[in-house]
């Protein structure tokens, strides 16, 4: 009942307005403020302040700067065994699987198609027909910094526009056709085992998503989607290489081509990932 009630609570909340206002809140400088922010947070959370690279809180001018940390030199080993794909980020996975013809799992009985992930890549859809994605979920505690699950070049970037609703394990499993409703930032891959596409979802409270590429991109509820200029860094990455980040928590989605990769047997819904492990294998190649 209390589930259903919150899922029914974000259609009548403001959530752009509520966004907006979570914005400019982990953004205020006020030493006393921010310091208060991200000590309570660190300990309500119990965030490993050992790992962070800069002193907690002094370090950090803003509680976003906090959010957004930066790890030691060490803190994550990426897997650099060839045919490894890694976890892109700390996170815990809602689903990993088998792309069915052009579905993908959002929850029990719920599914949403490629189409509607990738928005006007519809020419993409495709190379991903019977293909396998990997949904993870970020909540607040988690490392936000999102990194390369394999090496590539980042040939395409589109912006799209949508809502915020949460991506927690109550409204994933409520809410059809969750992920292509809120907005989203889609990157296309090209790699010496053939294309693949890893996907920001943004979400409630989650201000912004920013890339080396971009910057700082705030959410829009409406409008066209915007082709990224990606001419403002190199689009060659290795595995493990930062791509961008969420100003607060959300999901990132892998999309692969059929025949190419397989997932590990434990990569199922609950199991806790860290950034640069293992979560699939590279089983062959497209043209």
């Amino acid at each position: 009942m209390l589930d259903s009630a919150f899922v029914a609570l974000q259609h009548i909340l403001p959530r752009h307005w509520l966004t907006a206002v979570i914005w400019r809140i982990a953004r205020i400088r006020n030493q006393r403020v921010k310091d208060f922010l991200i000590t309570q947070f660190a300990r309500a959370f119990d965030v490993n302040l050992e790992e962070v690279r800069l002193a907690v809180p002094g370090d950090f001018a803003t509680f976003n700067d906090f959010f957004i940390r930066e790890l030691k030199d060490g803190a994550r080993e990426i897997d650099d065994d060839d045919d490894a794909v890694v976890s892109p980020v700390d996170g815990t996975v809602s689903y990993a699987g088998d792309i069915r013809a052009d579905n993908l799992f959002q929850a029990k009985g719920i599914e949403y198609t490629v189409g509607d992930l990738l928005a006007t890549d519809l020419e993409e859809v495709e190379r991903y027909i019977d293909g396998c994605f990997a949904t993870i979920y970020l909540a607040p505690y988690n490392y936000h910094r999102v990194h390369a699950p394999f090496a590539g070049k980042l040939v395409a970037a589109r912006y799209v526009p949508g809502d915020l609703f949460s991506v927690n394990e109550t409204t994933v499993s409520r809410l059809r056709g969750l992920f292509r409703r809120n907005e989203r930032l889609v990157m296309h891959f090209r790699t010496d085992f053939g294309p693949a596409v890893l996907i920001f979802v943004g979400a409630l409270n989650v201000g912004s998503i920013s890339t080396p590429w971009t910057g700082e991109i705030r959410p829009r509820k409406a409008g066209v989607v915007d082709a990224l200029d990606l001419s403002n860094h190199p689009t060659e990455v290795a595995k493990g290489d930062l791509l961008g980040w969420f100003n607060m928590g959300s999901t990132v989605i892998i999309l692969m081509p059929p025949g190419v990769c397989e997932w590990d047997d434990d990569l199922e819904p609950g199991e806790t990932l860290r950034m640069g492990e293992e979560i699939g294998e590279i089983k062959g190649t497209t043209g």
